[in-house]
């Protein structure tokens, strides 16, 4: 709550109402008003959050900007909000991103164009949901509900495959929060009836019983990030979804599962974290390595960016388990920098597909000759995507791997051998789109950016330069958040 304003709240519900509102305008005869709203609603949405990161108290410990009211009386669930370092970023970036994802989507898609644009909205909403949730059954609640509107997303505006990348989708993620579900039925009754997740960060649970909620939470976190081998879902979804659908699902909701073992796993069950850390690290740098090379062998782009996504998120939990500051850290601005990356390399993708309607590299060659501004920020996020210093890309993943080596070096030196595979897969593919000789009369009839692409890619290529080169404002909102979590994790909780 902020000057009477309850600011999570209206960063959860603006986008909601405004979905809302976009499907009450009905029909495609009056998609242009569906979109006006629709941009309205994520700017609103965006401008809401902002205040979040200006009055954030990066000095402060536990929680910020908290809301409670009660929910469900009789089994003490209740409306309780509240953000830390950790949270305050991924909301930004969600929100963010919802504005780029509407503005991409204007003239693209045109039919059901109200559909499309409330799924996002609506998911916004959920997202933001998830990562201000202090309630554990409020937390199900939204982690769940963002499977409904990216299920449609796919399964309706998708590709020839869509309702089978879709199913597999919603089974893969819905089967493994069912374990999730019994877990935090189990710490409730443990609890004395609380869904507090500050209550439940006190709990003296024994270790085989932490170690045991750990694999139940991990069923679901795992396959959201997703993690080796659980990750096949993810392709699928990539390959079949619309431009937006992809943005968002690498952006954002690969985040979700890296978040929850950020504020459930660690200070729920911290003795349990540490017994499993090794298992989750080795399956970490199994991502690293092996994903790296299947990304080499695509031949679809699409593809190819959605197992560099499945490596890059690899770093991240690689960071998250080796328990000090940096590789934590770095794991966080690693999924911050993922989003701008992974998203620009998804919209440049749709910028192609869009004008020749193929995701394979072999029928391209040459794009630099008929869209050299495309081309140049194209480069700017294959460089990212890289690692290369100055850009985002390299700031968590240096992070992760200075705080593996203090743990292990053979960590740090399998977790950066990312480093050659990502500038491998990458510049490889950007060499055989853009460099070259026009290949064909279909890449010699491209036209370069129109403005609207040009504002959507411009952004982005601004986030990845200022978290490259002034890291600072991103850091500095988690040094006390993180020191705190990892406190919490080195003082056991065994009774």
């Amino acid at each position: 709550m902020l000057l009477g304003f309850p600011l999570l709240s209206l960063a959860i519900w603006i986008p909601i109402l405004a979905g809302v509102l976009v499907l009450v305008t009905g029909s495609d005869r009056n998609a242009q008003a569906a979109r006006l709203i629709a941009l309205a609603g994520a700017v609103l949405g965006f401008g809401v959050t902002l205040p979040l990161y200006t009055r954030f108290d990066p000095l402060a410990s536990g929680f910020q900007f908290m809301e409670f009211a009660p929910w469900i009386e009789s089994f003490n669930v209740n409306y309780h909000l509240g953000i830390d370092g950790v949270s305050l970023l991924l909301i930004l970036l969600n929100s963010f991103t919802t504005v780029l994802v509407v503005i991409a989507g204007w003239e693209v898609i045109k039919t059901r164009v109200a559909q499309y644009m409330a799924a996002f909205l609506f998911l916004s909403g959920v997202m933001n949901g998830v990562f201000a949730a202090l309630d554990a059954l409020l937390f199900y609640v939204f982690f769940e509900s963002t499977l409904i509107p990216m299920f449609v997303i796919i399964g309706v505006w998708g590709g020839p495959n869509r309702v089978y990348a879709a199913v597999k989708f919603f089974l893969y993620t819905l089967l493994g929060s069912l374990l999730f579900l019994v877990a935090l039925i189990y710490l409730y009754n443990v609890s004395g009836g609380s869904f507090s997740l500050l209550d439940f960060y006190r709990l003296p649970l024994s270790l085989p019983v932490q170690v045991l909620v750990f694999i139940a939470f991990f069923m679901a976190f795992a396959v959201k990030v997703p993690m080796w081998p659980v990750h096949t879902w993810l392709p699928d979804a990539h390959v079949e979804a619309p431009t937006g659908g992809s943005v968002v699902l690498a952006a954002i909701m690969l985040k979700l599962g890296a978040y929850g073992f950020i504020r459930l796993s660690l200070p729920i069950l911290p003795d349990g974290s540490h017994y499993m850390a090794g298992f989750v690290i080795a399956l970490s740098l199994i991502a690293v390595v092996y994903i790296g090379l299947v990304a080499l062998v695509q031949a679809d782009m699409k593809k190819l960016i959605a197992y560099s996504s499945i490596s890059h998120m690899g770093f991240v939990t690689l960071g998250i388990f080796i328990f000090n500051a940096q590789g934590m850290e770095g794991a966080i601005i690693q999924m911050i920098s993922h989003g701008f990356v992974s998203g620009a390399l998804f919209l440049c993708v749709g910028v192609l597909y869009d004008r020749m309607h193929s995701r394979m590299i072999a029928d391209y060659g040459g794009v630099v000759n008929t869209m050299p501004v495309f081309a140049a920020l194209f480069m700017l996020f294959a460089l990212a995507n890289s690692g290369l210093p100055g850009t985002s890309g390299f700031v968590g993943e240096f992070m992760v791997i200075m705080g593996a080596v203090k743990a292990n070096f053979w960590y740090a030196a399998a977790a950066a051998t990312t480093l050659v595979f990502g500038a491998a897969y990458t510049l490889w593919m950007y060499k055989r789109v853009i460099f070259g000789a026009v290949a064909n009369h279909h890449v010699a009839a491209l036209s370069d950016l129109s403005a609207r692409e040009f504002l959507v890619l411009g952004l982005l290529a601004l986030a990845v330069l200022a978290m490259g080169v002034w890291p600072n404002p991103f850091a500095e909102v988690l040094h006390t958040s993180v020191n705190d979590l990892l406190n919490h994790v080195t003082q056991s909780k065994l009774p």
